[in-house]
């Protein structure tokens, strides 16, 4: 049972990140299909998938189409009920999925002052008062996972769930704008930026090259957590 993946940049693309953690983390078989996001050929390389216009997108074995990554993680919850995508607790699964689903629909704020990079932090970047706002309810939520179901792994949930899948590029937004957050959040952060599957993804991200640089900062720049300057 192959899944296909078509997935964008991995250097920018946050919601190919997330596609590719739901299948990766749980073990699932696949394979990757990388398209042209920046280099503006995707549409006609998911031609073949329609309806699908953006990434990630996900044809199942069977020939049928996702093209969103929430419509994804809850097509392999379905499929796959032996694997918890999601915790089994009924309580903590339903402030996984209730979260997840705040993350896909929310903090907008957050996303267009931040554009999702995985190459170096800024230096000196000043949050505007809407992305503290967003940084203040993702804080709240992250702390009601961990305190109410998160005391036995460093993930949202204790374990991997999907909801960690989702609130990913969270955490790399927050390393690569060197944003203000609690250091029990850090420490949240700390478990994405030191997870095997995000490192595998990062290497594979630095054959990636852009000129111009298609978010530019008149920001100074600091290496990555654990490069070398």
């Amino acid at each position: 049972m192959t899944y296909q993946l078509y997935i964008g940049d991995r250097t920018f693309s946050s919601w190919s990140l997330r596609g590719w953690l739901m299948l990766e983390k749980f073990g699932l078989d696949y394979n990757t299909n990388l398209v042209g996001l920046y280099a503006g050929t995707y549409r006609e390389e998911l031609a073949h998938l329609a309806p699908a216009r953006t990434v990630p997108a996900m044809q199942t074995p069977e020939g049928y189409v996702l093209t969103d990554s929430l419509a994804m993680g809850e097509t392999l919850v379905e499929r796959h009920p032996d694997i918890d995508l999601y915790p089994r607790d009924g309580a903590a699964r339903a402030l996984a999925r209730t979260i997840t689903h705040e993350m896909h629909s929310g903090f907008m704020a957050l996303r267009d002052a931040c554009p999702n990079m995985i190459t170096h932090v800024w230096e000196g970047f000043k949050p505007s008062d809407a992305v503290l706002s967003d940084l203040a309810r993702i804080e709240e939520l992250w702390a009601l996972a961990r305190s109410r179901h998160g005391q036995n792994g460093p993930w949202l949930f204790g374990e991997y769930s999907l909801a960690d899948v989702f609130y990913a590029p969270v955490a790399l937004r927050i390393t690569a704008y060197d944003l203000p957050v609690s250091a029990d959040a850090q420490n949240y952060v700390n478990a994405h930026l030191s997870d095997p599957a995000f490192l595998a993804w990062r290497e594979a991200s630095k054959s990636e090259t852009y000129e111009p640089w298609p978010y530019p900062m008149d920001l100074g720049r600091k290496p990555w957590p654990g490069d070398v300057s």
